[in-house]
């Protein structure tokens, strides 16, 4: 990680080829929770720490053990996730760790890539994943940060309620593709940031420059992986090829903007209002 990094993304589904038939070969139990809370981080004997753990869930227990032991905030892109009650259901899903304290929050793809734009490309998640029930919220050693994965980003009002819940940063792992990238993956970013004025982030895996050579064709991410302030500047960028994408986010800028541009007291909610179905208790 790079010197004195607090927060590390990964990009989606990094554990394996982004394809239905790769995510019930690659899919990893996640389930419960608490099997990878504190006690994971200690050498005390007990569910977290059995051998089972690194065979059920090797992804999940290699993100633990690394925010274990450099204590950053990590969002583990994404992996498809084996639902631990009925083995038939899959997710794509994201998993945040703070340190030793393990996992915090686990966000399951609520918005599933459905897309079929003719002769350019087709792929439905739904085929193989169900979508997650939840918008998912959680308190880091940086700060509060909202979670959303790919398809997620372009629904504004998943954003806003993640905002309304006190989030300062939005983190987005994804894999846009070569279509619609170009236009929407920037263009996406920077519309969450400056409608809610806060950070968002973004990973993408790299390119594969061969995709389209293989048999079958395989997916052909688009890459770009950014940094978007409260204003909508870019802080980082980078472009499809393999790179680590490293900015400071000052959260005080938030403050900032929203004190010279304050939105939420302009807003009239007696015309309109997006409405956060279920809220924390």
């Amino acid at each position: 990680f790079p010197s004195r990094a607090a927060l590390v993304v990964l990009p989606e589904m990094w554990n394996c080829p982004y394809a239905n038939a790769s995510f019930p070969t690659y899919a990893e139990v996640i389930d419960p929770t608490t099997r990878w809370g504190p006690a994971v981080c200690t050498d005390e004997p007990g569910p977290a720490n059995d051998a089972s753990s690194e065979i059920d869930s090797p992804s999940v227990a290699a993100l633990a053990a690394v925010a274990r032991e450099t204590g950053v905030v990590l969002v583990g892109g994404s992996i498809p996730e084996r639902d631990v009650d009925d083995t038939t259901i899959l997710y794509n899903a994201c998993c945040v760790f703070d340190g030793d304290r393990g996992l915090i929050a686990k966000h399951r793809k609520t918005h599933l890539f459905d897309l079929d734009i003719p002769g350019e490309i087709s792929f439905r998640e739904s085929d193989t994943l169900a979508a997650g029930a939840e918008l998912t919220v959680a308190d880091t050693a940086i700060g509060r940060i909202g979670v959303g994965i790919c398809f997620d980003m372009r629904f504004p009002e998943l954003a806003a309620v993640c905002a309304s819940r006190g989030a300062s940063m939005l983190v987005y792992p994804g894999a846009f593709n070569t279509v619609t990238g170009p236009l929407h993956w920037e263009l996406l970013q920077r519309a969450r940031a400056v409608d809610n004025q806060l950070f968002v982030l973004t990973c993408s895996p790299a390119r594969d420059v061969d995709a389209k050579k293989k048999s079958p064709p395989a997916y052909e991410a688009w890459g770009h992986s950014t940094v978007v302030g409260p204003f909508a500047e870019i802080l980082a960028t980078t472009d499809e090829h393999e790179s680590i994408v490293v900015a400071e986010c000052d959260l005080e800028t938030i403050a900032t903007r929203r004190r010279n541009m304050p939105l939420e007291t302009q807003r009239r909610g007696d015309l309109y209002a997006v409405v956060d179905r279920k809220p924390p208790p």
